[in-house]
């Protein structure tokens, strides 16, 4: 059985590393009926969690190399997009989640929320809109990951949709040239939930075999994205819940706040062979 992880993002580059695993493809800002990414970004997360390694004689493979993509562009050249348009994308990805197996979606980005005193101080219907939309993705029993951003070190610092209390939200715990977003949420909720490497992360980018490095908790989700697809692969019958529940017995507390780290680092050895 394979697995397939929605990639909502900038879109996807055809790169030698995704061989033949690219299920699907949704444009939802320039409405193409092609792959392209006109950014990278969307491009480097796939190769993270799915990347074969094939360009780089298997140096840089992903966390499930042989999990098939879903590519869902909601992000623009410049990395920007508009929550209307991944309300509009999560409802496609649930329509097409049997036909194309989507089991996990992974988001790595996030809106900025209003600050007072280094505070989130206020969440609009806009915010209110996205956090249903993904939650109506879990509901569905698709596993939803997504980055805590880059907004911290303050606390409830991180971004929608990462702000879900259902939801996981990764977050980085090596950030030395940016601040992972932290929580707790204005209600009280952990998070993050995990904690993974998010820094110098090399995986494919844009151009036919080549490869680039980024930094943030961009990257982080999807080294924990690729993870749930290895676990699903072995465990298929196993629901988004269990999947959260197995992974907060699979992490381990280490020396930074409690705010920052939520559950602790992901042991991904241990979470995938479960």
């Amino acid at each position: 059985m394979y697995v397939s992880v929605a990639v909502m993002d900038t879109g996807i580059f055809r790169h030698m590393d995704f061989d033949t695993r690219i299920a699907g493809f949704a444009d939802f800002v320039g409405r193409k009926k092609y792959l392209y990414d006109d950014n990278g970004h969307g491009t480097h997360v796939a190769g993270i969690i799915a990347g074969s390694g094939k360009g780089s004689n298997g140096k840089y493979r992903g966390i499930a190399p042989d999990t098939f993509l879903v590519s869902v562009k909601v992000l623009d050249k410049s990395g920007n997009g508009k929550i209307e348009n991944v309300v509009e994308a999560a409802g496609w990805i649930i329509e097409n989640k049997s036909a194309m197996n989507i089991r996990v979606v992974n988001i790595s980005f996030g809106t900025r929320a209003k600050m007072e005193n280094g505070l989130a101080i206020e969440t609009g219907e806009d915010d209110y809109a996205l956090i249903m939309a993904v939650e109506k993705m879990w509901d569905s029993g698709i596993v939803v990951v997504a980055a805590a951003g880059n907004n911290g070190p303050g606390n409830t610092s991180v971004t929608a949709p990462g702000i879900s209390k259902k939801i996981i939200t990764v977050g980085a715990f090596d950030d030395k040239n940016f601040f992972s977003g932290r929580g707790p949420t204005r209600e009280c909720i952990v998070k993050p939930e995990v904690v993974v490497t998010g820094s110098n992360i090399i995986a494919c980018n844009n151009h036919q075999g080549r490869y680039s490095s980024k930094s943030g908790t961009s990257m982080a989700a999807p080294v924990v994205s690729g993870a749930v697809a290895r676990l699903i692969k072995n465990n298929p019958d196993i629901t988004p819940k269990e999947v959260k529940i197995w992974m907060k017995s699979c992490c381990k507390k280490i020396n930074v706040p409690s705010e920052k780290q939520g559950w602790g680092v992901l042991d991904i050895r241990k979470f995938v062979t479960g």
